[in-house]
């Protein structure tokens, strides 16, 4: 029924500034719960604690961190890891994370170790009230027992933070919790975690981490008029919130079956790989979550997508340059991108994202590139890149049919093919994203 946070969270911003907050504020929380170390595949290395613990605590800090479970439960503006209160913005109302602090009266402190299972994979509450799949129960039904043993372990180490919240801010009917019995009957897969047989224990891994953990889905699966996965669609891309999530299987068009395994590690470990930077909501997961992953793991979620079956999308031809809106695009790129993205499309390394041959661009819906033309972003901050790049706003300087003419540009040129784009959809986006329109004054292109 919920869309997944990150989108949700994102798209509410209306600003570079509001942006850039939310990514620094919530990528604090992350470091509270990272203890970044050697960059060598190991868990040890990358979340090895100053001080010797319970083996099953530094285990379960891992699987918080692969969950990414700070992201949804931590209000940036308050900088307490844990401890709720942020807005969830959903198609259906507002929904505010939980506290799940050690806290005995506001957060689960007083819970047993089967509630939070319970809670976590099942999707219900610590009185058996059923939860929104805002929060990903659907993907961590998945989470093997293992796993969930440690994650309760470090859950227990988290500082108690008095804070009360009211989760459910849904207006009616979604506030009536009974109806997410008939959401589960329709879209809950109770199946846990299945080893595929005769894959690598590599392939399984990642399957693993994909399908659970990284409830990769929630945003890169195509959703219904319900918010379930359709099915048939699985990674092959989801429009949700004001961006794109792109196809993630092995299609070479506008999946990743083009990218390498060691280009996907790259982009999951850095946020850049020399094709393509991660932007938007995906920026924020690789601040927060595949960064701090280990090596091994990221190879393993890197060789099972480019194991999965991807969508039946082909390329087209490109439009021809000659074509009218491909020169004003062209004009466009020219006087306003240029300088960042260059004339050949390769941008800069780590800090401009590389246009050419990018999938994630030939996508049929271009929102991403809409979303990100006209309101801005910012690359993930990560360990090995602290000060990331941005990209400034353009809605005060281009008009939609400018907007529309220079993503239909990007979309053809470079070895890039994908259906031109229409000033109309850019004027969808500027409205939903409430951004100013273009100044009389502006000159931005012929």
């Amino acid at each position: 029924m919920i869309t997944r946070k990150r989108l949700a969270r994102v798209a509410t911003g209306s600003s570079l500034a509001a942006l850039l907050m939310l990514n620094i504020g919530v990528a604090r929380a992350a470091e509270a719960i990272a203890v970044p170390g050697q960059q060598n595949g190991t868990s040890e290395g990358v979340n090895a604690p100053a001080t010797r613990e319970d083996p099953a605590v530094t285990r379960g800090r891992y699987v918080a961190i692969a969950g990414d479970c700070a992201a949804c439960h931590t209000d940036p503006h308050q900088g307490k890891p844990f401890a709720g209160g942020y807005a969830l913005e959903t198609p259906f109302g507002t929904l505010l994370a939980s506290n799940i602090t050690s806290d005995k009266r506001t957060g689960i402190g007083a819970w047993t170790e089967a509630q939070f299972t319970r809670a976590v994979r099942e999707g219900k509450g610590r009185d058996g009230e059923n939860l929104y799949p805002a929060m990903p129960y659907n993907a961590y039904v998945k989470v093997s027992d293992q796993d969930m043993h440690d994650l309760w372990a470090y859950m227990q180490t988290i500082p108690a933070v008095d804070n009360e919240v009211v989760s459910n801010q849904l207006p009616f009917p979604f506030n009536i919790r009974l109806m997410m019995m008939g959401w589960n009957l329709l879209f809950f897969d109770q199946t846990p975690f299945v080893p595929q047989p005769g894959a690598t224990a590599q392939v399984n891994r990642g399957a693993y981490l994909v399908q659970g953990l990284g409830h990769c889905a929630a945003c890169h699966t195509a959703k219904n008029f319900l918010g379930g996965d359709k099915a048939g669609a699985f990674l092959q891309g989801g429009d949700l919130a004001g961006w794109h999530a792109p196809e993630i299987t092995s299609n070479a068009y506008v999946g990743v079956g083009g990218w390498s395994p060691a280009q996907i590690v790259q982009y999951l470990k850095t946020g850049s790989n020399g094709v393509a930077v991660a932007s938007g909501p995906m920026a924020e997961a690789v601040t927060n979550s595949t960064q701090h992953m280990t090596d091994d793991d990221l190879m393993a979620i890197a060789v099972y997508l480019r194991n999965i079956p991807g969508s039946t999308a082909t390329k087209p031809q490109p439009l021809a340059a000659a074509d009218s809106v491909m020169k004003q695009g062209a004009n466009v790129y020219s006087a306003n991108c240029s300088a960042c993205h260059n004339s050949d499309g390769k941008g800069i390394s780590g800090i401009a994202s590389g246009l050419a041959n990018n999938p994630a661009l030939e996508s049929a819906n271009p929102q991403t590139l809409l979303t990100t033309v006209l309101q801005g972003g910012r690359g993930a901050v990560t360990l090995s890149n602290p000060t990331s790049g941005a990209m400034p706003s353009f809605a005060w300087k281009l008009s939609d049919q400018q907007v529309a003419a220079v993503a239909t540009y990007i979309r053809n040129t470079w070895g890039n093919a994908a259906p031109a784009v229409k000033a109309e959809q850019a004027a969808q986006v500027r409205q939903a994203l409430q951004l100013p329109g273009q100044l009389a004054a502006s000159n931005a292109s012929h």
